[in-house]
């Protein structure tokens, strides 16, 4: 059993609004996401990259997942220091984020700094630019994986789908914000101050909107510490030499409880198909635009990123809308995973009307299954769309599978690995530190206002217990090699089909360009074709899905 000091607390003067400060760094993540996913892909092109380069360039973001998340779930789940295991990572991932979005966006400038001839200055200005997408995607997904885990340590299996459920709304929230101020022309409106173009002033936004939100989740949070782990010989053993972070993981993969196991391939079988929405679905409503909606003489801007990134970034707060409301509305027609005891009683006047609505509410695996269907069913009307306005529509649409991408997963991921603690028979080395079942968070009339979560201490703990989350991160980790996986996948399709269909550079971008280098639009989408394929992926997610059901 391993030994902890401190009990775990969260401020705030009521549950929603501590469930809000616990979750509030997802703003900060999806308001940076958000801008990468819109303007990225445009800006790699307006520097001269084809669009099979710019796909290269994006395994970035499933090379950052598979690597930094396992590793940074282990490290911070064996963490003793005094601020605890999750915050002090999420801190100093930040304060990368931070600097890599400042570069990012002000890559010429500091590359001119230093050559002064722009010809001379191309191949640095492009190669500090990936550097700098490689430095925030890694950075990010340190501070996702702690983001998680923290919720997870926090909050018995009981509150697990009410934890996700708020991650998915304040990542709603800053979905919400990254596309709305995309839509706007921020130059027009702030003038040159945050700097000279749209794209620079977002990455400045963005930078202090990520620093903003991890300080005061962690501001909020107060953690157990660790202070001692005990393990077993044959843990001990395999976590034995330089190279025991990489054990610890590849261990705990082979052994994967079932229903773990097939959490784990549903999300996989679905990042297939959500990849490249989330990568290209800007820069396709964008083209989409160019190629139907505007006249030829209008196309020569003398910021074509911007008008592509405005485009897009209009259809992409439309989805984020629709995923906002989602995730605020959603969890309300939807039950609860397993907890009944937990539910409140309603008044006795409404009682019967609400008996009648719980029975026909579905769970959360039937609309996570209903989810997949319903993107695929968008994805496959991609290749038809020739206006903007019906791929705004599509893209919109997918904003209610989104939400739910986002809640299910962890929610049942949260529930198993509670679970595995709590005495239940299941392979694999987690356990729980109380198996109380009237763990809350509650309110607390003191003067610092924060509300406690009453578990069990260790010096009273049953024997069998362990602290609340004590893995989380390494499950977490896992989970995210099968998120990051399929984006590989993604990344190989999507290079093959953009050499096949547009192997030259967007014409819409490099208005410079050979006249050989350009393609015509007379032929299919190639971002279309890519989700397309993606849809066809997500049916299978949906099968996986359903076989969930039937896992002991």
């Amino acid at each position: 059993m391993s030994s902890w000091a401190g009990q775990p607390s969260v401020k705030g003067s009521s549950e929603a609004m501590r469930m809000m400060l616990l979750t509030f760094s997802s703003v900060g993540m999806t308001f940076t996401w958000g801008i990468e996913m819109t303007y990225c892909t445009p800006y790699l092109l307006s520097l001269g990259l084809t669009k099979g380069q710019t796909s290269v360039v994006w395994i970035a973001g499933p090379l950052s997942g598979l690597i930094v998340q396992p590793v940074i779930g282990v490290i911070s789940d064996q963490s003793k220091s005094k601020w605890g295991r999750r915050r002090p990572i999420i801190m100093a991932a930040t304060l990368i984020v931070v600097c890599s979005l400042l570069a990012l966006g002000f890559t010429k400038e500091i590359v001119s700094f230093f050559i002064a001839d722009k010809q001379s200055a191309k191949v640095p200005t492009i190669a500090l630019a990936v550097l700098a997408l490689y430095a925030t995607d890694f950075a990010i997904n340190a501070v996702m994986s702690c983001s998680r885990s923290l919720v997870v340590d926090t909050l018995p299996a009981h509150k697990q789908q009410a934890g996700a459920a708020w991650a998915s709304r304040m990542s709603s929230i800053g979905h919400i914000t990254g596309y709305g101020m995309g839509a706007v022309d921020l130059v027009s409106l702030l003038g040159t101050t945050l700097g000279d173009t749209q794209f620079k002033q977002l990455t400045v936004i963005a930078a202090l909107g990520m620093l903003a939100s991890s300080s005061i989740t962690c501001w909020a949070v107060t953690e157990r510490i660790l202070i001692s782990v005990k393990q077993d010989s044959r843990r001990a053993a395999a976590q034995a030499g330089r190279f025991r972070v990489f054990s610890q993981i590849w261990s705990t993969l082979l052994t994967l409880p079932p229903r773990i196991q097939a959490i784990c391939w549903a999300v996989f079988w679905s990042w297939i198909g959500w990849f490249p929405f989330l990568i290209y679905s800007s820069t396709w409503v964008g083209e989409t635009y160019l190629r139907y909606d505007v006249a030829e003489d209008a196309k020569n801007s003398s910021d074509p990123l911007g008008d592509m990134g405005r485009i897009g970034s209009m259809a992409l707060t439309v989805y984020s809308l629709v995923t906002f409301l989602s995730a605020w509305i959603l969890p309300l027609f939807i039950q609860a995973p397993d907890d009944e005891s937990f539910t409140h009683r309603p008044p006795a006047s409404i009682a019967p009307w609400i008996e009648k609505f719980n029975k026909v509410k579905p769970d959360l695996l039937t609309a996570w299954f209903c989810s997949h269907l319903i993107y695929s069913a968008a994805m496959f009307l991609a290749p038809f769309a020739a206006s903007f306005r019906f791929a705004t529509v599509l893209v919109a649409v997918c904003g209610l599978p989104w939400t739910i991408a986002m809640w299910a997963p962890t929610t049942f991921l949260g529930v198993e690995v509670n679970k595995l603690g709590a005495g239940e028979p299941a392979s694999g080395s987690y356990r729980r530190l109380s198996v109380s079942s009237n763990i809350e968070i509650t309110d607390r009339s003191s003067g610092s206002g924060s509300g406690r979560l009453d578990h069990v201490s260790d010096a009273h703990a049953p024997s069998a217990g362990s602290n609340t989350g004590e893995l989380s991160g390494v499950y977490f980790g896992i989970l995210n090699i099968y998120t990051t996986l399929p984006q590989f996948i993604g990344t190989f399709m999507s290079t093959v089909i953009f050499a096949v269909l547009e192997p030259g550079k967007s014409p819409e971008l490099a208005t410079d360009a050979h006249p050989s280098e350009h393609h015509g639009t007379d032929g299919p989408n190639a971002i279309a074709v890519c989700l397309f394929i993606g849809a066809a992926s997500t049916l299978v997610a949906a099968y996986a899905t359903s076989k969930l059901r039937y896992i002991p």
